[in-house]
């Protein structure tokens, strides 16, 4: 898979995509993540990529003209397979783990960032192919969120994670979250992990997990509790949890 990222502050960018999975997943032959300086593909002197506002207004917005060359020459770079485009914005749809997955089917994942005011709409009316938000809050700019996105679905692209099973225990794989982790010492200052964990019977370690997920799903994200299919075993074990 080959992500790029489309930024003024390629900067930003460049020392995360060179640390853990994300450069794992280069070193393995099965990701390529390239971070594109934006000032690349303006034509003026001053390398200008942004202009005051039409119609008035504070601050600036971002010129189309760069991101449009910039995503060409990149789809020309990677052959024309079939992208997703993807703008950076609090009007967008709110990224999730099914987003994610959805952008880890395609070849090629270009993440344009943008900054001040935003970007000309004309960007994401006839360039992007999606418009995405990670959270109901602004931020500086956009690299934060494509590194965010970058790292969600570089994690599913097959060959990055040194243990593909470990996908299955995600939280929000099938809507819920994961279950609680513990590893080495079994009793720190008097806290014990749980004694089903220690007892190497391995359905009942799937059932206490699988319980977990449910309680701390309907405790901690009610959103997702109103969604979740529960099956007979689950309305079985909640059903036990809370008579004992």
């Amino acid at each position: 898979m080959r992500i790029d990222i489309v930024t003024i502050f390629p900067e930003m960018v460049e020392p995360v995509v060179r640390c853990s999975m994300l450069a794992r997943g280069q070193q393995a032959g099965v990701l390529q993540i390239h971070t594109v300086d934006l000032r690349q593909f303006t034509h003026d002197r001053h390398r200008t990529t942004d202009d005051a506002p039409f119609g008035g207004g504070a601050g600036m917005v971002m010129k189309p003209e760069p991101f449009f060359e910039a995503v060409e020459a990149l789809r020309e770079q990677a052959g024309w397979v079939p992208a997703r485009i993807v703008v950076t914005t609090p009007q967008g749809r709110l990224f999730n783990q099914r987003m994610a997955v959805e952008f880890a089917q395609v070849p090629h994942l270009i993440l344009l960032c943008g900054h001040y005011e935003g970007i000309d709409e004309r960007v994401c009316q006839y360039l992007a192919t999606d418009e995405v938000s990670i959270g109901d809050y602004v931020l500086t700019g956009g690299e934060l969120p494509a590194l965010v996105i970058a790292d969600a679905v570089a994690r599913l692209v097959p060959g990055v994670l040194g243990n593909p099973e470990s996908l299955q225990q995600d939280s929000f794989v099938d809507g819920l979250l994961a279950p609680p982790q513990y590893t080495r010492p079994a009793e720190y200052r008097g806290y014990r992990v749980p004694d089903v964990l220690l007892s190497g019977h391995h359905a009942q370690i799937a059932r206490w997990r699988r319980l977990q997920r449910l309680l701390r799903t309907r405790e901690r994200r009610p959103d997702l509790w109103q969604k979740v299919q529960l099956t007979p075993e689950d309305l079985k074990l909640l059903r036990e949890a809370e008579e004992g």
